[in-house]
């Protein structure tokens, strides 16, 4: 069952200056509840974040790769999700280029795992997604509800 889907923002340091504050798109997922409940899952929480597109680059445009363990952190309080129970994937869209966009570049999802230490998501480290996990986050993608 979908929990959240919807553009997060996420505060950055350096006080007035914001340094790595920025905006992804954000989906939580409990695989606990609904169709999903087939299978017991020993971190049933699944958050997927992706970068949003954007027309023209900008100075402040923070990828959540370079903020992950920010933003693992951020949600895991802001939503109060037991960091233990959670997954958390970063996903980016299929995109093509070349003169005449004849090539692809596949869809990617790659699981992110951290060393928490008390509340704090550190050392993340990328894998890509297990098979049967990466059905469940085309799924829960292909019913994108936000039109950007």
């Amino acid at each position: 069952m979908m929990m959240y889907d919807d553009i997060f923002a996420w505060e950055g340091f350096g006080g007035v200056y914001q340094l790595a504050a920025g905006k992804c798109r954000l989906r939580i997922l409990d695989l606990s509840k609904g169709d999903h409940r087939k299978v017991a899952h020993l971190k049933p929480i699944m958050v997927v974040v992706s970068d949003l597109p954007v027309a023209t680059p900008q100075f402040r445009n923070i990828s959540v790769r370079s903020c992950a363990s920010h933003i693992a952190t951020t949600v895991a309080a802001r939503f109060q999700i037991d960091p233990l129970r959670m997954t958390y994937v970063e996903y980016y869209p299929a995109s093509t280029y070349g003169d005449r966009d004849q090539f692809v570049i596949e869809a990617k999802y790659d699981a992110v795992d951290f060393t928490w230490f008390e509340d704090k998501a550190l050392h993340p480290k990328w894998r890509p997604l297990p098979p049967a996990l990466r059905d469940v986050v085309q799924e829960m993608v292909a019913q994108d509800r936000i039109v950007s």
